[in-house]
């Protein structure tokens, strides 16, 4: 015989969910009301009843947790994001929710949670290269013409960025790059946008940031890649990310931090009322210090008027007529003494110049005669003179070897004085070289 079906058995129990759920209530408060637990703290708040209200979590779960106002006021060990807690207390179930959570009587410290010493490890690693460095923090522009923000397009942050910047100076120019601020994809569409801002000549400063959330919602702000994005980029930036108690790698290479997103549109550019009325202070200084020196002008031309060189005009003209006279006399001799230097300048230079040209014909004359005894000397009339004859062939070249003429030929012999012709009868060759 086939079982009945559940749907169709006449005795099925429907329950209310509330009575299910006080059920389920009842069981965990029965079977695990004290336990210990260890874990993780994210999304620690205190609220102003008193009661810390946070999350504990592993690697693949996590568990909603509350302190009540008369635990939370003798714990010692700080409930904050990113600590690692072993927690006693009982497990209970949030009727309103469906949610079950751990009513906590006592905490301990476990030490840093896996996210938190991440945090911590890259925080010291980037300070030791530099980038918190304040010396390399620049100034925000006074007045930003075009501001780039660096946020989710849907969330809070744009509004009341918009909101802020509409109400302070609302001729701002905004340009918005939609990222991701949270989860595995955001962090490298962060650094990406801040990238692009700074391939563009138009955009003075930049806000990145996103609102509150716990350790785990802010992670994206606290990844390698977006930190090195800000310190590279050469706009200067403004980290706008969580609350004020929120603190981002981010937070410490951008080169201003704003506590709230809201509170970055209002450090990026002062009211517009403050710089109209600063304009107007300074109208009023310049209209001023115009009045002071127009005043100072004219009670410098009444006392000049009423000077004695005014007074008396023939005295102004006299003083001018004899100053113009003595700078005359004064320029006339001292051309003349100038004409006079120059003269004696030049007549001893005429009486060197005459004596170098004096002393140079000399000695060039002296130097003319030594050359012409010398070739007086060398000429053949001095050979001839000497004894010595010069004997000609028949073309009138010198003979210089016997054996260059012809017997019968004639020759033509030179003398100091004349010549004697004659015939070769006969020759004879000299042994001597």
């Amino acid at each position: 015989m086939a079982s009945e079906h559940p749907i169709e058995s006449p005795s099925r129990r429907i329950f209310r969910i509330a009575e299910l759920t006080r059920q389920v209530k009842a069981l965990l408060e029965e079977e695990l009301s004290s336990v210990w637990v260890e874990g993780e703290v994210s999304n620690a708040k205190q609220f102003t009843s008193g009661h810390i209200y946070f999350t504990l979590k592993d690697e693949s779960a996590q568990l909603n947790a509350v302190m009540f106002r008369n635990i939370a006021a003798t714990n010692r060990v700080p409930i904050k994001d990113g600590a690692k807690l072993r927690a006693y207390g009982g497990l209970t179930v949030y009727e309103q929710r469906g949610q079950y959570q751990l009513i906590v009587r006592h905490v301990e410290d476990a030490g840093i949670g896996d996210l938190q010493r991440k945090f911590e490890e890259l925080k010291e690693r980037l300070a030791s290269e530099g980038l918190f460095d304040a010396a390399r923090k620049r100034p925000l522009p006074l007045l930003p013409r075009t501001i780039g923000v660096v946020t989710s397009p849907t969330g809070a942050v744009i509004r009341d960025i918009l909101h802020v910047l509409g109400r302070r100076f609302p001729d701002r120019h905004i340009i918005l790059a939609p990222v991701l601020v949270q989860g595995p994809e955001a962090a490298g569409q962060i650094a990406r946008s801040i990238e692009y801002f700074n391939t563009r000549t138009d955009i003075d400063v930049l806000i990145v940031g996103r609102g509150g959330g716990s350790l785990e919602d802010l992670w994206a702000f606290n990844e390698e890649a977006v930190a090195r994005a800000v310190f590279h980029s050469r706009i200067p930036v403004i980290s706008a990310v969580g609350h004020e108690t929120d603190f981002t790698i981010c937070d410490f290479v951008a080169d201003v931090r704003a506590p709230t997103p809201s509170a970055a549109a209002e450090i990026v550019v002062r009211p517009k009322a403050d710089f109209e009325e600063a304009l107007r202070v300074l109208r009023r200084r310049l209209t001023q210090s115009l009045r002071t020196q127009a005043l100072e002008l004219r009670n410098r031309l009444t006392r000049a008027a009423g000077s004695y060189v005014f007074r008396e005009p023939q005295n102004l003209l006299n003083r001018f007529r004899d100053q113009i006279k003595r700078d005359a006399d004064l320029l006339r001799r001292s051309l003349e003494f100038a004409l006079a230097q120059r003269q004696q300048r030049l007549d001893e230079a005429g009486l060197k110049l005459g004596h170098i040209a004096s002393l140079h014909m000399q000695t060039t004359r002296h130097q003319i005669e030594r050359a012409a005894a010398a070739l007086r000397a060398l000429g053949p009339n001095a050979v001839l003179a000497r004894g010595y004859s010069i004997t000609l062939a028949p073309d009138g070249s010198p003979l210089l070897d016997a054996e260059s003429i012809q017997t019968g030929a004639p020759i033509h012999t030179l003398l100091a004085h004349g010549k004697l012709i004659s015939t070769v009868t006969a020759k004879e060759r000299s042994e001597n070289p």
